[in-house]
């Protein structure tokens, strides 16, 4: 796997867990962005960007999270339903967008981001530091040039 960018941006006040947000870019051509370095057991982890599961309102359709009583649309009290479980009993609230298929996979992409995690700590404290994380994609955002 040819990870051929990394892009950091660190969290202001990581008093959470939440250290960076970052992306990588996968051969020059795939990017998969808001991959999250959080606190682990034995320092940084790369947590895959995900989505919270969800259910339908059987009243109006509207989407609410999982443990949600009431719609957030109508109101109405919502069945009582099991949340799933993952494959050691913890409720699985959240659904990986984007993730390794494997191990060895995940090991190298954690590698590649931890590392540039402790790089960008390193330029965050040089002067007139900005960020790079927020340069992919805005070419669709950024004013028309007068």
């Amino acid at each position: 796997m040819d990870i051929t960018e990394v892009r950091i941006k660190l969290i202001d006040d990581p008093s959470e867990r939440l250290l960076a947000f970052c992306s990588i870019t996968l051969a020059g051509a795939f990017v998969v962005r808001d991959l999250k370095v959080i606190v682990g057991p034995s320092g940084p982890f790369l947590a895959m960007p995900s989505r919270k599961l969800s259910s339908h309102c059987p009243g109006c359709g509207f989407k609410n999270a999982l443990r949600a009583m009431y719609c957030n649309q109508c109101g109405r009290k919502q069945p009582e339903m099991p949340v799933p479980r993952d494959g050691d009993g913890r409720p699985r609230l959240y659904a990986d967008i984007a993730h390794p298929i494997n191990a060895s996979a995940r090991e190298l992409i954690q590698k590649r981001v931890v590392s540039e995690y402790e790089a960008e700590l390193v330029r965050a404290k040089q002067p007139g530091y900005v960020s790079r994380y927020d340069e992919i994609g805005d070419e669709d955002h950024r004013p028309p040039r007068a």
